[in-house]
């Protein structure tokens, strides 16, 4: 006999059947019965060996401990998209995955991430672009070593401070010609 059965009772089910089938399935030695009860108000009969029925509603859960590893909400028993959602969650969570609202946030995080990234090379440019700008502003001459050193500088304050020192009519001493 299977651990957990699930019997679904609608209209027109025979209710001595259906107890002598309860009777039959917990003297076998099955652990959990749920009964899906479709007429309103639905809800689920769980019956075990040697204790009382205990009727389940909607916004509940089900469980049955040492045989399914996450309890199930009642309405996933009659509704499909419910259903499918549980689904989703216990192949997530054998994957190691908690959830999809945390793959969710962990997207998001990397996204904002990769974004602010993006947004630091960006204002980097921008500031190369901007010394640059500034160098032939003053009708400086750019050598190889002062571009080389501009190309290669990923502090944004150094950059700044480059072009206000440029501005000034000052020259770095790391963009200095014999530098």
């Amino acid at each position: 006999m299977p651990p957990l059965a699930v019997e679904i009772a609608d209209r027109g089910q025979d209710e001595n059947d259906l107890q002598a089938k309860i009777a039959e399935f917990l003297e076998a030695g099955t652990q959990v019965i749920w009964v899906v009860r479709l007429q309103p108000p639905r809800h689920v009969e769980v019956h075990r060996p040697g204790k009382s029925m205990v009727r389940a509603g909607v916004g509940e859960l089900l469980s049955a401990p040492g045989i399914l590893k996450n309890p199930i909400p009642v309405e996933a028993l009659w509704d499909r998209d419910v259903a499918h959602d549980v689904t989703f969650q216990n192949l997530l969570e054998r994957r190691g995955i908690e959830s999809l609202d945390r793959i969710r946030d962990e997207a998001r995080e990397e996204g904002r991430l990769e974004g602010d990234e993006h947004a630091t090379r960006r204002l980097l440019e921008t500031a190369r672009a901007t010394l640059r700008r500034a160098i032939a502003g003053q009708g400086l001459p750019l050598s190889v070593h002062a571009d080389a050193a501009i190309s290669s500088c990923a502090d944004l304050a150094t950059l700044m401070n480059w072009s206000m020192a440029i501005a000034s009519g000052a020259i770095p001493d790391a963009l200095a010609p014999g530098a």
